[in-house]
């Protein structure tokens, strides 16, 4: 047993390993989706509970999925500067990581027949897609995060697709604005993988990774990264603009503050402080949601 194990307890070990930063990704669109149902007058308790946890889970089998696929392809080095993972730190064995793997997404599928019954075949594409995907992020022969499609992935399955979906079960129904509210936890949840690949960019180009920010440099995810803040913080403005409705909603701009600091870090600093600066992303995105999902609510 090395040193670096007798650090942690088992519960420390897996609790690293599901990345719990991260899992606001999927909270926050099952938040605003909810909300956005509620106020059209579709409460659904147990569809929402299902919803959440379902979500939740896949994040988690995503993750592990990562930590157990990057270990495989000798993606993690000793120059990792990213959060601790648990199969290349000798925590945990392959094995494990791929039964935990396995359990995770069994989780999220045993919830999504529920979710099924509920909502029919829709719920079927979209449970089985993002399990698929979540595989394929890191696994396969051709993974989605290794070749500059993740924020695409990302973008679409925590945004519109996540949203749009809770909505779904909870009211039986879809609209176009509940697809719309979407755009902005995606681009959070998004900006969230930028700010990693900008971290990552070095050891990325050595180990073949072809993020964006491998492909376009780290002024471009830069960029990127305040276009994506930026147009996720005002979507409730312009959403108000056009519609003159659930003009409270707007309070979700104030998610700017907490921003701030974080666009600074992404902005002028490198290496391992980044950490923060993704963990504050998360941040911004949960304040973002839980505001928007009140003011929509009022």
């Amino acid at each position: 047993m090395n040193s670096e194990t007798t650090r942690y307890t088992r519960r420390q070990i897996w609790v690293l390993a599901a990345r719990p930063k991260t899992l606001w990704a999927a909270v926050a669109p099952v938040v605003i989706g909810a909300a956005v149902a509620i106020d059209d007058g579709f409460v659904h308790v147990a569809s929402l509970v299902a919803a959440l946890l379902g979500a939740i889970f896949i994040q988690i089998g995503t993750n592990f999925a990562n930590d157990l696929f990057d270990f495989k392809k000798s993606v993690d080095t000793a120059d990792r500067l990213g959060p601790l993972r648990v199969t290349h730190a000798g925590l945990v064995t392959p094995v494990q990581m791929r039964n935990a793997t396995i359990i995770a997404f069994s989780i999220a599928f045993a919830i999504g027949v529920y979710l099924v019954f509920r909502g029919g075949l829709p719920i079927v594409a979209i449970g089985l897609l993002s399990i698929l995907f979540g595989v394929l992020y890191t696994g396969g022969p051709y993974p989605l995060g290794y070749n500059g499609l993740g924020d695409i992935f990302v973008l679409i399955f925590f945004g519109p697709v996540a949203v749009g979906g809770t909505y779904y079960v909870m009211a039986q129904t879809i609209t176009t604005e509940a697809i719309l509210c979407g755009i902005s936890p995606g681009l959070l949840s998004t900006a969230i993988l930028v700010v990693n690949n900008i971290r990552d960019i070095k050891t990325d180009s050595v180990t073949g990774k072809k993020t964006l920010a491998v492909r376009f440099g780290r002024r471009v995810s830069e960029i990127q990264y305040l276009v994506m803040v930026a147009m996720a913080l005002l979507y409730p403005v312009f959403a108000f603009a056009v519609t003159r409705t659930h003009g409270y909603a707007m309070i979700a701009a104030a998610a700017f503050i907490p921003a701030i600091p974080v666009i600074r870090l992404v902005l002028h600093e490198e290496g391992r402080i980044l950490n923060s600066a993704l963990a504050g992303t998360g941040r911004v995105l949960a304040i973002y949601s839980a505001l928007f999902a009140v003011g929509w609510l009022i």
